[in-house]
């Protein structure tokens, strides 16, 4: 029962920073598009990737530095690209209710996401692989967190839906969701 706790506590001080992932299910969420799929994808990703790092993969991760960099390279890119829609959500009028997206393809978004974020490979293969190391009640715990952080996000967004019934909330989401995925962005491209 610890090694459970522990999984699902360590999981969720590392899932629940504010980052381009977290901002995009948020973002479907309170629009209530694709809201499923999206939770799926990021759910199930995490499953994956939890379970190839309790498994022990992370030692090949770190045996391929390069992986990382180039990972952070494109994953770099697509915030950044990703970004530069968000601001201009956020400045165009025409762009400003909940109907309208410049993302027409929500689990690709997704998956992208999730799949080009170098730090889903730090968080997942080698920090909690190496604390977990072959203990697969702390991996349940840690996919446990991700599911109900994923749950709760996306499916417990509709309750902000009355303060994004004004354009301006949905202008202010839009500025702060280009802002982290631009700072993202620009991280993981300068850091590699």
């Amino acid at each position: 029962m610890t090694d459970l706790l522990l999984g699902f506590g360590t999981m969720m001080t590392l899932i629940v920073a504010i980052g381009a992932q977290n901002a995009f299910v948020l973002r479907q969420g309170l629009r209530r598009h694709a809201v499923a799929q999206v939770v799926a994808v990021c759910a199930i990703s995490d499953a994956i990737l939890v379970a190839v790092g309790v498994a022990g993969f992370g030692a090949i991760v770190k045996a391929f530095p390069a992986a990382i960099t180039i990972a952070a390279v494109v994953g770099g890119i697509f915030l950044l690209g990703y970004g530069f829609l968000a601001a201009r959500r956020a400045f165009a009028p025409s762009a400003l209710n909940a109907g309208t997206d410049m993302s027409t393809r929500p689990v690709l978004t997704a998956l992208a996401l999730t799949w080009l974020n170098p730090h889903v490979y730090l968080d997942t293969l080698l920090l909690l692989g190496s604390i977990a190391a072959g203990r697969w009640l702390f991996g349940v715990g840690a996919v446990t967190a991700s599911i109900t952080w994923f749950v709760a996000l996306g499916f417990g967004a509709r309750l902000l839906s009355p303060l994004f019934a004004r354009p301006r909330a949905w202008r202010v989401l839009d500025g702060l969701i280009a802002a982290v995925m631009i700072t993202l962005g620009v991280t993981l491209i300068a850091g590699s």
